[in-house]
């Protein structure tokens, strides 16, 4: 089973992602994660990645393509879950032939709806676990009293440095510009089902499950 889970930033992907991780044996394809992993693999898609960044420039379609291609070829896994990509329809497209390429279908798309004014509030008072990436808010979910992840004990924790207002609706205006038009496309093709993202985080799941039982 594969999936896409769209959603600006701050909707709960990477949250509702390492759910479907530990409970389904799925692996979460996020771009910048490939990214930083193909950069030390010494594999050759991995050097290429590895110049690109050292020069300055945006890392291409293709080879983002490579790296999901890699991913699907060389991993044992129940489906994979792609996060932060696709962005654009051109990248919809790519993705789209690289899946039938490899014998493969994207089972849903799961888009996680919000409301911005709330998701400003969310995202600014968010924090990680610098080791696990468990995520706490300075209001509905505080990191514990003793100062240890309630994940895995780790003791650091860390904030986006663009996680400040000004900032974040910077971004959620470029989701919007770029990515909007995904669920258009993927809505005509059938794939497209939307959850409500600014649901608590043990309901999102519930209706996630429901929509892979159904896919």
């Amino acid at each position: 089973m594969n999936i896409i889970l769209l959603g600006p930033p701050g909707a709960g992907k990477g949250t509702q992602a390492r759910r479907l991780v530990d409970d389904r044996n799925m692996v979460q394809l996020s771009t910048g994660d490939m990214l930083r992993a193909a950069q030390s693999s010494g594999t050759e898609m991995g050097k290429r990645v590895a110049d690109v960044m050292a020069r300055g420039e945006l890392v291409t379609d293709e080879i983002v393509i490579g790296l999901i291609e890699e991913q699907i070829e060389t991993v044992d896994a129940a489906g994979f879950i792609f996060d932060g990509f696709p962005r654009t329809l051109a990248q919809a497209d790519a993705l789209g032939e690289l899946l039938e390429k490899e014998g493969e279908t994207l089972d849903a798309v799961i888009e996680m709806k919000v409301d911005d004014e709330a998701l400003v509030a969310r995202v600014t008072g968010r924090s990680t676990c610098a080791n696990c990436g468990e995520v706490y808010h300075d209001e509905t979910k505080p990191q514990p009293a003793d100062g240890k992840c309630a994940k895995c004990g780790a003791s650091e924790f860390k904030r986006r440095p663009d996680d400040n207002e000004d900032s974040f609706r910077t971004r959620l205006l470029a989701y919007y510009r770029d990515t909007s038009p995904l669920i258009g496309y993927y809505y005509a093709k059938g794939q497209h089902v939307a959850v409500d993202g600014m649901a608590d985080i043990e309901t999102v799941s519930a209706e996630i499950k429901e929509v892979l039982d159904r896919a």
